[in-house]
């Protein structure tokens, strides 16, 4: 059975089947792939953007997608987090839905400049070029139990940075759920040791 890119194609009779593969099986994988629509030389050219935008509108795909992430880290009806973070700008919309399903909060990681109060910065380089994301000082209770959400992880920059604003922050991090993993990027490489949860893998 020959795979491209973490998707898997056989042949039934006349018939092609792509099998999706992630981290919650690959139901959920094809949900979210069918959400999913590639855009080309966006936002630099040579970048094929992945536009997850249908998904969130789709409100039975999106319902199946949140529950998906908050039953990852729901054993046995405990709650393995305190609290939600979201990465500007599409992790936000994750992040309140999650935390919404769970009865938690919500505490957004912004890009430089956006927040009013003192806050911890990170730079990193990214797949198409620099950036600076913050998060405020006193975000956190000192021990809160983090699930940090995003769209995408490409290189990992942006999913290693945010976890080190959590920490440095007083998070205690819990997880990274993305809802699409470029893993041709390499990126769960840069973050070895961390719980990351891809809902799809491509």
């Amino acid at each position: 059975m020959p795979h491209t890119c973490g998707v898997a194609f056989s042949r039934v009779g006349r018939v092609t089947v792509v099998e999706y593969r992630g981290d919650s099986g690959p139901a959920t994988a094809a949900l979210v792939a069918g959400g999913v629509v590639d855009v080309a030389d966006f936002p630099k050219p040579g970048i094929a953007f992945k536009d997850l935008t249908p998904l969130f509108a789709d409100g039975d795909r999106f319902r199946a997608v949140i529950d998906a992430i908050v039953g990852h880290y729901t054993a046995g009806g405990e709650r393995s987090f305190d609290v939600v973070v979201g990465v500007e700008a599409r992790g936000f919309v994750i992040a309140a839905a999650v935390a919404y399903a769970a009865g938690v909060g919500v505490v957004p990681v912004r890009k430089a400049g956006k927040l009013p109060r003192v806050a911890h910065s990170a730079s990193y380089a990214l797949e198409y070029g620099q950036a600076t994301l913050e998060v405020s000082e006193g975000a956190f209770v000192a021990g809160q139990r983090v699930v940090v959400v995003d769209d995408v992880l490409a290189t990992g920059g942006t999913a290693e940075a945010t976890l080190e604003l959590v920490e440095r922050a007083g998070g205690v991090v819990a997880g990274l759920t993305v809802l699409m993993e470029l893993s041709f990027l390499a990126g769960r490489e840069r973050l070895l040791g961390r719980d990351v949860h891809a809902l799809l893998v491509v």
